[in-house]
């Protein structure tokens, strides 16, 4: 008799490790949950809320769920999958994500993800906010107005970089990301090439200048593969841990 444990999953047995989260386990098993600000190396802390489901009866982010022994998840519920929809209507409308015209098209997770929950639209009134765009630096541009508060950056910046130059600040709808200078100017931190900072970003607010468009619009990333094949082949698995499933790799 196998000791491996396991929760379920829209009816489905997902089996789990000690430690893991709903997400990490589901991901493993080859079971896509939506999400945004979950990454891999970092501890979740359900910012975006994107991964939103129902164990037993209640919600929670299934990025900071741990997985217990016959825990009861719904994820693809009309309910959930509505409040999804809304969640990345609402970033949408939020900030200025101008996709036709963006750099980081066919690389952006918020892009991807509105074309895996079929958002057409913004769905709200746009706020199109005053975020001025920082060139400072000779090698990274920084564009605000992108930014979805997933606090990647801030994480990987002061985890792994031990440099802590990037922050948010203000609350709710005046929340931002800034630099961590006096001046507030990138070119005045100690910031590199070679940050992990500069690589989490999901959406298109931390660029690395003179690289634009090296890899031509319908050969990028999401362009060659949905969200949830990417996210699936790129989960971490234990040695036992199953593969994506065949349907699932074809992002049906």
């Amino acid at each position: 008799m196998s000791d491996t444990q396991t929760f379920l999953l829209d009816g489905e047995e997902v089996p789990f490790a000690p430690g893991q989260t709903v997400i990490q386990a589901a991901l493993a098993a080859g079971r896509y949950i939506p999400h945004l600000c979950y990454h891999p190396e970092f501890k979740p802390h359900g910012s975006c809320k994107v991964c939103t489901v129902r164990a037993d009866g209640r919600t929670a982010a299934a990025c900071t769920l741990p997985a217990q022994a016959g825990l009861a998840v719904e994820s693809e519920t009309e309910e959930l999958k509505e409040l999804r929809h809304t969640l990345v209507q609402m970033l949408f409308a939020e900030g200025n994500h101008f996709c036709p015209s963006c750099e980081q098209s066919g690389n952006c997770m918020l892009q991807a993800l509105g074309y895996e929950l079929g958002v057409m639209t913004a769905g709200f009134r746009h706020f199109f906010p005053i975020r001025p765009v920082d060139a400072s630096h000779p090698d990274i541009l920084l564009d605000f107005n992108r930014c979805i508060l997933c606090e990647l950056c801030v994480r990987a910046s002061c985890e792994v970089d031990d440099k802590c130059v990037f922050a948010l600040s203000g609350r709710g709808i005046g929340k931002h990301l800034i630099v961590n200078a006096e001046s507030g100017r990138l070119a005045d931190t100690e910031v590199a090439l070679s940050d992990k900072s500069l690589q989490v970003c999901p959406v298109g607010v931390i660029l690395r200048k003179r690289v634009g468009f090296a890899v031509p619009i319908g050969q990028r990333k999401y362009d060659l593969r949905p969200i949830r094949a990417t996210a699936l082949e790129s989960a971490p698995r234990g040695p036992q841990a199953p593969g994506p499933c065949p349907s699932c790799e074809e992002g049906s």
